[in-house]
């Protein structure tokens, strides 16, 4: 059995930053996949600029101690100009409890720079979010936003 969760944001701040735009999405079954405000194809699309992408995958670590097989996968967006983090995605255990506090930050306009200079919780998969360093590629925008 799935779920289907979708909320948007409050109408100021979605219709000044992404109109008309989903922000947030989330199926859940035994493994979950949510993302917060823009998919990097939307990033690529609403916003103008180079658009940094930050992925990780990996084995959690309470997974490596069980010695079950099971991986994650994590991806930020951010718009590089203006150093927000547009975007955040997980595909994974706990990814509900994670990503809720993950839109708080994006809901406050948190920036790649902030996201570096919080302290992870350790252990914990969601430490990861804060300690994607190295971009594993950029895209250009080809829209009109700017942030």
């Amino acid at each position: 059995m799935a779920c289907l969760t979708i909320l948007r944001d409050d109408p100021p701040l979605s219709e000044l930053l992404f109109p008309k735009q989903q922000s947030f999405w989330g199926a859940c079954t035994c493994h979950s996949l949510l993302y917060f405000r823009l998919t990097e194809e939307q990033a690529v699309t609403e916003l103008s600029g180079p658009i940094d992408v930050y992925v990780s995958k990996f084995k959690p670590m309470k997974y490596t101690i069980s010695g079950r097989d099971e991986r994650t996968l994590m991806k930020l967006i951010v718009h590089h100009e203006s150093d927000r983090v547009v975007g955040a995605h997980l595909v994974g255990p706990d990814a509900a409890e994670i990503m809720q506090g993950l839109a708080i930050a994006l809901k406050c306009a948190a920036t790649k720079a902030q996201f570096d200079a919080t302290v992870g919780i350790h252990p914990s998969a969601a430490e990861e979010f804060v300690t994607m360093r190295t971009r594993t590629r950029q895209v250009q925008g080809v829209g009109n936003a700017k942030l």
